[in-house]
């Protein structure tokens, strides 16, 4: 008996004294180049029909990474349009062999830019991406620099605090998936001038949002979905309160430079390089971009012109949240990724998919948690429906969910149901999955976030 007492007394000391000598929140951020040489063919549209002829703005990878003496994270966001899990595991290995971050704390997203270069081979993509133009030189460079982006935000690290904190910016964005009167689907990839210009935002009484707008007489009468109107920022401050770094996460499909001729061959990153721009320059430190689900969620107008106004709007939603945020350097992290298997659509073309699996019925891939004190946030695979995040942000019930879409995989688009119903590009022609695949992404985050959470 008093052998158990004795154990028990260790063990509550041990519990007591783990959770006093923490030691303070260390963290840093860097950003490397990884422009690619102009000629380099693009990624994003397959019209495109030969390699780039010019650079509109840089690309970057951007990296963050937070340490609190009991464990350490991760958080990388790349100029590109998409990012595959081989990829991901590369860069994993290489950073948890140098500088020890556990595999599963490192979490890959790319800013879903359609105007930067071809990187995969053999993907879970379709055969557009396994012809020869993709640089595989550039390709080597590339895993270098997004490593050299860690280690160098890690060799930067000192005491920080951080937070998080949510903006609201629903006027720039709309869902590509209106609906005729008989329920189908009319992809509306872009709207007339006059039509954007008649924009109405209607809001429920949970907070949502859906952005509607008004056609001629002699137009079609279409019903238009939700958008995620959040813009989480999350704030990294040293122990002066100076910017040492922030993440912006939001909802729309990179793609506003789509409709302007002289750039549709050129290098960019689109709206969300100007907004990682202009936070920079005027709060200081490292910006980085995370992709909401904007599976079916596009700017609400595309150009020169537009290309600068998105990405100032969402900056400057994102600075002004930036003034407001409550900061901590007492925090404990966490972080699980789960392997998931989700269902292939029994119709694909026999080379739709390249790498999934010997039987082809499932696709293989993962998702991801982080967790930074009370804020968590969930790394999905592919270009996710904004429909399939706000039921995991409905159901989850937690106060800071942000969540980071084209995270560490290439699945395509992840439908709900209700859109193989409805038809449309997405669930038509863009997606690999099987209807209720998206319904499997829900369950499988809500399992994994409940997960983390209990580790508090």
């Amino acid at each position: 008996m008093k052998a158990i007492l004795l154990l028990c007394v260790i063990l509550v000391c041990e519990v007591f004294f783990c959770s006093v000598s923490r030691a303070a929140l260390k963290g840093g951020c860097a950003k490397v180049n990884i422009t690619p040489p102009v000629g380099t063919w693009l990624s994003g549209y397959g019209a495109r029909d030969k390699p780039s002829d010019g650079i509109v703005d840089e690309l970057y990878a951007r990296a963050l990474v937070l340490d609190n003496g009991g464990n350490s994270i991760a958080i990388i966001s790349v100029d590109l349009l998409w990012i595959p899990l081989e990829l991901t595991n590369n860069v994993r290995e290489i950073l948890n062999d140098k500088i020890g971050i556990p595999g599963q704390n490192i979490l890959v997203c790319a800013t879903h830019t359609h105007f930067g270069p071809k990187i995969y081979g053999e993907t879970k993509m379709g055969p557009e991406l396994s012809d020869n133009t993709v640089d595989s030189s550039y390709v080597r460079t590339l895993v270098k620099k997004i490593t050299d982006s860690v280690f160098l935000a890690y060799r930067r690290m000192e005491d920080v605090k951080i937070g998080a904190v949510k903006g609201d910016i629903p006027e720039i964005v709309y869902n590509r998936r209106p609906t005729r009167a008989d329920g189908s689907v009319q992809t509306t990839f872009s709207l007339p001038l006059e039509v954007a210009a008649t924009r109405k935002i209607r809001r429920g009484p949970d907070g949502s949002a859906v952005v509607t707008f008004t056609f001629p007489t002699e137009g079609p009468a279409l019903t238009f979905g939700p958008v995620d109107p959040e813009a989480w920022v999350l704030r990294v401050e040293n122990a002066e309160g100076e910017m040492v770094g922030s993440v912006v996460n939001f909802a729309c499909h990179a793609v506003t430079g789509s409709t302007f001729s002289d750039w549709f061959y050129c290098i960019s990153a689109d709206y969300p390089g100007e907004m990682m721009r202009v936070v920079e320059q005027l709060e200081g430190g490292v910006c980085l971009f995370a992709s909401g689900t904007a599976g079916d969620i596009v700017p609400l107008r595309r150009g020169k012109k537009p290309r600068y106004e998105i990405g100032r709007a969402l900056a400057g939603e994102a600075i002004r949240r930036l003034q407001f945020v409550r900061t901590s350097g007492d925090i404990d992290i966490a972080a699980m990724t789960q392997q998931v298997r989700l269902p292939l659509r029994q119709d694909l073309s026999p080379d739709r998919i390249i790498a999934a699996g010997k039987d082809k019925t499932h696709l293989a891939t993962e998702i991801q948690v982080l967790r930074l004190g009370d804020i968590y946030i969930l790394g999905l695979p592919g270009e996710v429906l904004v429909e399939v995040g706000l039921d995991i942000k409905k159901k989850a019930g937690l106060e800071k969910l942000i969540i980071a879409a084209l995270s560490n995989d290439t699945i395509g688009y992840v439908c709900h149901s209700l859109a193989y119903e409805q038809g449309g590009y997405e669930a038509v022609s863009g997606t690999n999955l099987a209807k209720g695949a998206g319904e499997m992404i829900v369950n499988h985050s809500l399992d994994l976030l409940a997960r983390v959470k209990v580790q508090r």
